[in-house]
Order: structure tokens, then sequence, then C-alpha cells
């Protein structure tokens, strides 16, 4: 097991949506990373319907695919750091987001997650987080969005610490 005072990850996989949890994302992995200069690598992807060929070229000639990019960039440039990014596309944006944390071999992925309530009122996650959460062969950070109340009062958001998730660690 790696010393985590001095090395709590190498390299970091942020799952970017393009919602208001992108910047949260970047700025905490900007913060964890700092110390140890940790490589951070943004990767929004493009989900591709079931009815369209996955080999069709749908995310390269997507502007707000592009623009999701951009602003992370950005926000990691004002907090000082360097973010590469990485445009996918794909079924499915769990799987391919563990995909590419394998293929990387990423210590660490950091998703976030949008407030949101389905009806009836209660918390909605959504798939992606549980498929992460689940799958991911490293461990993984969830930022969650504050709620509207929070950010009235200058709170910081939530954030769940998910240690050893991986294949075997079934939630």
């Amino acid at each position: 097991m790696p010393d985590t005072r001095t090395a709590p990850f190498r390299r970091a996989v942020i799952g970017l949506n393009g919602g208001p949890t992108d910047i949260l994302a970047v700025r905490l992995a900007c913060q964890l990373a700092r110390p140890t200069k940790a490589a951070l690598v943004g990767v929004h992807v493009v989900e591709v319907d079931w009815t369209r060929d996955l080999s069709e070229d749908v995310a390269s000639d997507n502007e707000a695919a592009s623009a999701v990019l951009d602003l992370a960039e950005a926000a990691a440039e004002r907090d000082g750091c360097r973010l590469e990014t990485s445009l996918l596309q794909a079924r499915d944006v769990g799987a391919a987001l563990v995909d590419e944390a394998a293929s990387m071999e990423a210590d660490l992925v950091i998703v976030g997650l949008p407030y949101r309530k389905k009806f009836g009122g209660d918390f909605a996650i959504g798939r992606t987080i549980p498929y992460v959460l689940q799958n991911a062969p490293c461990e993984v950070l969830v930022v969650r969005e504050p709620i509207a109340s929070q950010v009235a009062r200058g709170r910081e958001p939530g954030v769940a610490v998910g240690a050893g998730l991986g294949p075997s660690d079934r939630l």
C-alpha cells in the first residue's frame, strides 16, 4: 500500500460532464495534486446512442464537448495546475471512465454528482457513479454539488470517498 502521507496518487482521471460539478471536481483535484505534482486527466465522454454506429466520429465535431474540456482546462490553470484532457465517445459513460482509468493506470477517479431529485423527492444518483464505484480499478472520490441552501451559506460541497472500491469490493 502506498504511503499516503507523501503520495496520495500519481495520476487522477476526472470525469467531466459539462455540469456544475466539473469545476468543483477540477479544483479539488488541483488541491490534492499540487503537493506531489500528480498528473491530472480530465475526461469527457460523449455517449453514442445504440441507433448510431460507434465507429462514426461523433465526439470530435461536438462543440459543446470541446467547450467542456476547455472550461475544465481553464479552471485548472487558474488553480495553478496542468490538466490533460481527453474526449471519448462510448455507449456508456461509466464504462468508458473505468476503462480510461485502467488504461492510464490511474490511482484515483474523481467524479461529480449533481444535486437532483427524481419524482417523489428522493435524491437521485443516476447510473454512472454507481458503475464507477463498483468497477473502478482504483480509489474513487465523488464530489456532490451543493444544495442551494448550502451555496447561500457558503458551505463547501459534500465529498464522499470510496477507498478500495474496486471490482471485488461491491457496494
